[in-house]
């Protein structure tokens, strides 16, 4: 399941994040890489654990957390600590998969990657490359979103960033955990939901259609989900 998540942060929310994050200490992208991705990687990284890190996550996941989208696609159960980075001057990520679990430095937190998160922080016109590119079963997938949007894909997704000829491209990325390993479940879940929603909007919360749908749609959840 590929899905864009628009609007996580307006545009006074992208400038803000930027100002926070432009002004951190960057390092080698490769701190936090396994020995497949060192081999394919060249970015730059905002320095995990860095006061600007931790400001910027945390708002991060104060957004996704308010972001109705975002939760009925993950059904996360934990987020990893949102990272950050940069490409210029030709710098990319090539073809790699990420690790199943993914460990925060220094600590004993550790999630199992249900799904991949890019969060855009660049504007798509200041940068030439650096498109996002997925390859699962809905095919090959080029991404390149506005500032402030978000894409959502399967972790176990072949994927890679094209190199950045112009400009400079910065984005966040982490992984969540969903309460739903299975991506098939959590996309007949995400329809239902969605499904839901708009007949709701048609007919009201109190119709006895949608009651009986929402009344289906937990039910499932409560079959898959892992808690």
């Amino acid at each position: 399941m590929l899905i864009a998540i628009p609007d996580v942060f307006d545009a006074a929310g992208v400038a803000a994040l930027r100002a926070l994050i432009d002004a951190g200490d960057w390092v080698d992208g490769n701190v936090t890489s396994g020995p497949q991705s060192a081999l394919a990687k060249r970015n730059a990284q905002l320095a995990e654990g860095s006061v600007a890190a931790r400001d910027a996550g945390g708002r991060v996941l104060d957004a996704l957390g308010a972001s109705p989208l975002f939760v009925a696609a993950a059904l996360p159960a934990r987020v990893f600590p949102p990272l950050f980075n940069r490409y210029a001057g030709g710098q990319a990520f090539g073809a790699h998969v990420d690790n199943a679990v993914r460990m925060q430095r220094g600590s004993d937190f550790r999630i199992r990657s249900d799904l991949s998160a890019t969060l855009f922080l660049s504007d798509p016109d200041s940068y030439d490359g650096g498109e996002l590119v997925i390859e699962d079963r809905f095919g090959v997938q080029s991404v390149k979103l506005p500032a402030g949007h978000m894409i959502l894909y399967p972790a176990s997704s072949l994927h890679r960033v094209e190199p950045v000829t112009r400009g400079t491209r910065v984005a966040s990325f982490f992984w969540v955990q969903s309460m739903v390993r299975d991506d098939g479940a959590r996309r007949i879940l995400f329809d239902l939901d969605q499904s839901v929603q708009r007949l709701a909007g048609q007919l009201g919360h109190g119709n006895r259609s949608v009651i009986e749908l929402t009344g289906v749609y937990h039910n499932l959840l409560r079959r898959w989900a892992d808690v």
